[in-house]
């Protein structure tokens, strides 16, 4: 291997070695303040690495990766984020799990195959990506297993995640049947060359590859295994499923929608525009009926990955930048919420009932007010991040004149306002004074890395709502390479 391919792979090594040092600690002593140090260590090292690897942008790593400026940003996002989910995981294991240092190697490995995904031009790293991601995630889903609703969720997403992986499987059979490559740039050639109406096998290919695709993003029709794993697993690995799994997914299907040459196919489009409506209603619409506020975000995460597929609808340059924007703007406010619903869970049970929350800015303010900048900027309201996230994907649909998308866009991000208020509504309700007193002496602990975690996110959400001319510009910078 060549010295410009091992600077290429030095953020998945750094993140790869992490991860067996993680293991021959555990090995040797089991400590966990040490485990969570190393794994932060790693995670901020690799974080580091991209400079290195920036310096041999743009290469080809046999025929498998690609080092771009799409994937050197897709992999800081996630990094970044893992390393949220690790700090926040910190406080929340410390006080549950007798044995909570495997979830730190479990989190390194499904980082690992997101970072995999994110530099895949290649169906055999697409899938080596996604299976090391999912196969990490069962674990994580069922971690705590003695609790009502873990080994359900973990054995749910299982089986779902093994029937998207065979209809992948499947796709991908097809369109080597088809065009004979594997390789993104190479069918592109190959579906030039023809005429879309004689693409029988790649259009049922393709069509396959979005069921498998919409599995691994929750999008509807195939969301129903969401809010049962968002509510039966641990909250950090529900923020982890919510931020870098879904994160790294989109990452693959911007690639791979534009880089492959799926675009000029109408019928994909088509499918892409009903998924899009169908996940906006449906995420909206079930969630003004949930008294359980994982399973709320749950919903309101389907509904934002229909937000999402309007952008990608669009096409062209504006889309593949609205549609990172959005993205980063959905991580971050996601994070900040369920890091606070990490922080406000009890040793026995995670903060899932709305009344957990009920007057939360009386008993702790500082958490309230966290909590209140994400939900705002779930709701798109103006000096978020979510606002403007939602702006760019409106100006990406109206510049391609997709009137109805933007419409129903506009009038679901209206229903999902009433959801977001209720919960607000709920959080700043008065309570007794003694009341707060005695849950303000009982409230759980939490490390210092978590409540910087969560400081962190509050600036990032507010500031790419006030001042977002940085990130666009190094979106514009860096994802703009991929059209």
């Amino acid at each position: 291997m060549a010295t410009v391919d091992v600077l290429g792979l030095l953020p998945l090594l750094t993140v790869a070695a992490t991860g067996l040092v993680v293991l021959l600690a555990v090995a040797v002593r089991r400590h966990h303040g040490g485990v969570a140090a190393l794994t932060w260590i790693g995670l901020a090292g690799a974080l580091a690495s991209l400079a290195a690897a920036s310096s041999v942008v743009p290469s080809q790593i046999t025929a498998l990766f690609i080092l771009d400026g799409y994937g050197l940003f897709y992999m800081a996002l996630l990094i970044g984020a893992s390393l949220a989910v690790a700090a926040l995981a910190y406080g929340y294991l410390e006080e549950r799990e007798d044995n909570p240092e495997e979830f730190y190697i479990l989190l390194l490995s499904a980082t690992l195959g997101a970072l995999v995904l994110v530099m895949s031009r290649h169906f055999a790293a697409l899938f080596l990506g996604l299976e090391l991601l999912s196969v990490s995630l069962y674990a994580l889903i069922a971690y705590q297993g003695t609790e009502e609703g873990a080994l359900e969720a973990g054995l749910k997403y299982l089986i779902l995640a093994a029937a998207s992986s065979a209809f992948l499987l499947f796709g991908m059979a097809l369109i080597y049947a088809e065009l004979g490559t594997l390789e993104f740039d190479r069918m592109a050639l190959g579906l030039v060359a023809q005429d879309e109406a004689r693409h029988v096998f790649v259009l049922t290919g393709l069509a396959l590859i979005v069921v498998g695709i919409g599995f691994k993003l929750a999008v509807a029709p195939f969301h129903l295994w969401t809010p049962d794993v968002y509510q039966g697993a641990p909250a950090p690995v529900t923020a982890f499923v919510a931020t870098v799994s879904k994160g790294s997914v989109v990452a693959l299907l911007l690639r791979f929608f534009f880089q492959a040459g799926v675009y000029p196919y109408d019928s994909v489009v088509v499918a892409f525009g009903l998924i899009a409506v169908a996940s906006m209603f449906v995420g909206n619409l079930l969630a003004l009926w949930q008294d359980n506020v994982k399973r709320l975000l749950a919903y309101s995460s389907i509904a934002h990955l229909g937000y999402l597929l309007v952008a990608l609808v669009a096409g062209g340059p504006r889309a593949v930048e609205a549609a990172t924007f959005y993205l980063v703007a959905y991580m971050v406010t996601t994070l900040g919420a369920f890091g606070v619903v990490t922080v406000v869970s009890e040793k026995d049970h995670d903060a899932e009932a709305l009344e957990a929350y009920r007057g939360l800015f009386w008993r702790r303010p500082w958490l309230a007010v966290i909590l209140t900048a994400a939900l705002l900027s779930l709701a798109g309201i103006p000096l978020t991040a979510g606002f403007v996230g939602k702006f760019y994907v409106l100006a990406a649909g109206i510049e391609s004149s997709l009137w109805l998308l933007v419409i129903l866009l506009v009038i679901n991000s209206a229903i999902s306002v009433f959801y977001y208020l209720r919960l607000l509504v709920v959080i700043y309700s008065l309570l007794p004074e003694e009341e707060i007193r005695q849950v303000a002496g009982t409230a759980p602990s939490f490390s210092r890395m978590g409540h910087l975690a969560l400081a962190m996110l509050l600036v990032l959400l507010v500031w790419l709502g006030v001042y977002p001319t940085p990130l666009v510009h190094t979106i514009r910078l860096t994802v703009g390479s991929l059209w």
